[in-house]
């Protein structure tokens, strides 16, 4: 799935926020392992954000997808960043559900952001700073 949210919630010790909306699917299975991963994608990985954001079950949304498994959840090959978290606690926010995981492994990769947001993906312009116009 792909998560309403993320942001970094503590340095000490490090934690991790991101939202889950109520009725995903990925939400129940969180709860279960205990555990989530985070996978910032790569500029060139829109059409893989497309699939993690589909209604496709959960078990289908890997198939075909380069990656390998570190404590039990999924690293995406190519993306830029990763972290494996330790649920710590989940919150009811209105329409979504705001999970804290305790940061356990990370990693980085290489190469620009897929970003979003208004509604549409936006390149990163690392010459200019920030996000481009394009």
């Amino acid at each position: 799935m792909t998560a309403n949210a993320l942001c970094s919630l503590s340095l000490e010790p490090l934690l991790a926020l991101v939202c889950f909306e109520n009725e995903a699917r990925t939400l129940p299975i969180v709860r279960d392992a205990g555990r989530f991963g985070v996978n910032i994608l790569n500029e060139r990985q829109e059409e893989l954000a497309g699939v993690f954001a589909s209604k496709l079950p959960e078990a289908e949304k890997l198939e075909g997808v380069d990656h390998r498994f570190v404590g039990g959840v999924p690293i995406i090959d190519g993306a830029i960043a990763w972290a494996i978290c330790e649920l710590r606690e989940l919150i009811a926010g209105g329409d979504h559900t705001i999970a804290i995981g305790a940061v356990r492994e990370l990693g980085l990769g290489e190469g620009e952001p897929l970003l979003w947001y208004g509604g549409r993906y936006h390149p990163w312009s690392a010459s200019a700073g920030g996000l481009s116009s394009a």
